[in-house]
């Protein structure tokens, strides 16, 4: 099996390319050498870029190499035309120079979500394919049986909207289409739509071209077997979905180290370095921390910021909270809001003695440490998984995408965490977010199942990726499937 060459290529989002570059590690520990391929812009943006025998990085130019931000819905199309169109002869001249130039050539293409131009150049260059889910198989299910004869069926759920309207799907828990559903399913928000159905589309060729493979279509996907037992057969019929997951660092699930030290060279984030949080978690109680992050893309809204901050201040317990101040994301949030003189917070002086305020932070490293009591967190996919294998409850506090179905999986499904009820588009009441904090860090019933519950799903999620564990078992069977598709 090391005879194994796969060009990684992640969608240019740090929320792909963690989960990314802990697939290559795993892929090298089993013999295989990886080459790892994004834009120019995230590969800068890499503070700490792992230095492994047998991984390597190769950057391409998306025509953007300062980044995209659209100021415009209409944007999306052109930078994704672009990206192709670039990313399309870059993969293709690196594959055939590798294969004429005497270095090893490249067996496999693997390559994250969105990006359905790699099946279309591995096809050219009669290499196999594999796409790398970064969600949970819920969504893929979703998706699947959106486009093979449930389409209607969930438009018109959707139409409907009473609250106690159900969307059954097979294999699936009964889901609410307004709150459960990924934010493109639905129009609700005029100004959205043009995205909406951009992303929609994009889901569509994703699932057009795992349909138009030969045999059943191969899935890696960042979830575990005891996670969604039943979402992973819902289509099995049709896909082969391998979990994998998950996808962090190793220091972080291995209970000797109970999440500190070792493995630095895959550290929980290469994007930034770290800050003095953790002297300063370091001070708290044991399981007395919220930790608050809506991850590397979300940014809120002014009056949703004030009410969080009045709900932490309020519930009297010690905090961290992470409040992104990169470029991006104020062009981000100077195009999502009006521009307003004053945007600092009103109680900022209040709140930094009550706790400590952050521009970024380690995330596993945080979610591993023993004072961290809850989560407040957007339920990106990664966040959620890095919460389950680190044992921390949560208050799922979702925004847009698949961050809706991951909130309804973390609440009724999994039961390690409460949902904060709201309104999309209205900013939720700081007394409905303490109320979710206090039911999650309090004595009651609710907080006692929610933490047993969390620290089942941590052990489960530790056994997974061990040594004769299933996420492991299944990337060797991968890793055969590829050797076996090489021609003799």
């Amino acid at each position: 099996m090391h005879h194994h060459h796969f060009l990684l290529i992640p969608y240019p989002a740090q929320g792909h390319i963690n989960p990314s570059l802990q697939l290559a590690k795993r892929l090298i520990n089993l013999g295989a050498r990886v080459t790892l391929s994004t834009t120019l812009h995230m590969h800068r943006r890499m503070s700490d870029k792992p230095s492994i025998p047998g991984l390597s990085f190769v950057p391409f130019s998306d025509g953007y190499d300062d980044g995209f931000t659209p100021s415009a819905d209409s944007k999306y199309d052109q930078y994704a035309s672009e990206y192709k169109r670039r990313g399309t002869e870059f993969v293709t001249d690196l594959v055939n120079s590798a294969a004429k130039e005497g270095q090893q050539p490249f067996t496999c293409l693997i390559y994250s979500f969105l990006q359905n131009w790699v099946t279309e150049v591995a096809r050219a260059l009669h290499l196999p394919s594999v796409v790398l889910w970064p969600q949970p198989a819920v969504l893929l299910d979703i998706h699947y049986l959106y486009f093979h004869g449930y389409g209607d069926y969930i438009k018109e759920k959707i139409t409907k909207e009473p609250s106690s309207c159900s969307l059954e799907l097979p294999g699936l828990p009964p889901m609410q289409p307004s709150r459960d559903l990924p934010s493109f399913y639905l129009e609700s928000d005029s100004s959205a739509t043009f995205r909406n159905s951009f992303i929609l589309s994009l889901v569509e060729k994703q699932i057009r071209d795992l349909d138009e493979q030969e045999g059943k279509a191969i899935v890696l996907a960042n979830t575990f077997e005891a996670l969604e037992p039943d979402a992973l057969r819902a289509v099995d019929d049709k896909l082969e979905v391998m979990p994998i997951g998950p996808l962090i660092p190793s220091a972080f699930l291995d209970d000797d180290k109970d999440g500190g030290g070792g493995d630095s060279s895959y550290g929980g984030n290469i994007f930034k370095r770290s800050d003095d949080y953790v002297e300063w978690l370091d001070s708290q109680a044991e399981k007395s921390v919220v930790y608050v992050s809506f991850g590397s893309f979300c940014v809120l809204a002014k009056k949703q910021m004030e009410e969080l901050a009045r709900a932490l201040l309020d519930s009297g317990r010690p905090f961290l909270w992470v409040i992104r101040d990169d470029k991006e994301n104020k062009k981000k949030k100077e195009e999502e809001e009006e521009k307003e003189e004053d945007e600092e917070l009103s109680c900022r002086e209040e709140l930094e003695l009550r706790g400590k305020i952050v521009s970024w932070c380690s995330q596993v490293e945080v979610l591993s440490h023993e004072s961290l009591g809850c989560f407040v967190t957007h339920c990106g996919w990664n966040s959620t998984m890095e919460s389950l294998a680190s044992g921390v409850p949560m208050v799922a506090f979702p925004q847009w995408l698949d961050q809706n179905t991951n909130a309804k999986l973390i609440e009724d499904v999994w039961k390690t965490g409460v949902r904060v009820n709201g309104v999309q588009g209205v900013a939720v009441e700081g007394g409905e977010i303490k109320r979710c904090l206090d039911l999650v860090m309090g004595s009651g019933e609710k907080a006692k199942e929610v933490r047993e519950n969390a620290g089942k799903w941590k052990r489960l999620a530790r056994e997974a990726v061990k040594e004769g564990g299933s996420s492991e078992k299944n990337l060797k069977t991968f890793l055969q499937h590829v050797h076996d598709l090489r021609p003799q």
